[in-house]
């Protein structure tokens, strides 16, 4: 049973391919992450903005194409999972997405990571990377999420994200471990 897993999720992969469309970004598009990337704060230098709200985009549908997402974001993750496919869960593109933020050495602007627990027992953790005004935490950025729409960039306020509630990454990471260590404690005595 287990040997058939993964030439049926090939197979479900090659039947959905067709139905997915290369993520695009209009000017429009650009401009509004721009926008609201400079709104972060006064300090922040439009240029910057600009710039990072393009390499956003591009690198979301880069990113996309460079994974070789064919299917809805559930389905390639099991195929990630299963070692059908390397890369491209949410934590591939957060940790994708900062690197190549990070490059651009902005004087003004930060990038961040977030996650997101489930809010029920049948749902996974999500990871973004968040832009926010030098100084500023994760609460006062940007999400960017490439990963919710196959490569295809959602962004929006970390506060304001109505599916995922975000909490910083570290901190996410060290209650996790707390609990670990306390299941162990309470599995030893």
């Amino acid at each position: 049973m287990k040997s058939l897993v993964a030439p049926l999720m090939m197979l479900a992969a090659a039947a959905l391919a067709a139905c997915t469309a290369a993520p695009t970004a209009t000017k429009n598009d650009v401009e509004a992450l721009s926008l609201a990337i400079q709104s972060l704060d006064p300090q922040v230098d439009a240029g910057e903005a600009r710039r990072a709200a393009e390499l956003a985009y591009s690198h979301s549908a880069r990113l996309a194409e460079q994974y070789n997402v064919t299917t809805s974001p559930i389905i390639h993750n099991t195929l990630v999972n299963s070692g059908v496919k390397e890369r491209g869960i949410c934590v591939h593109y957060a940790e994708d997405m900062e690197a190549r933020l990070d490059q651009e050495n902005f004087r003004t602007l930060t990038m961040l990571r977030a996650i997101a627990e489930p809010k029920n027992e049948f749902r996974i953790d999500h990871s973004t990377a968040v832009i926010a005004a030098r100084g500023d935490g994760i609460y006062e950025g940007i999400v960017l999420d490439p990963w919710r729409y196959g490569g295809k960039l959602y962004w929006s306020a970390t506060t304001d994200d109505p599916r995922y509630d975000w909490e910083p990454r570290l901190k996410v990471l060290r209650r996790k471990y707390e609990r670990r260590m306390a299941k162990e404690a309470a599995a030893g005595t």
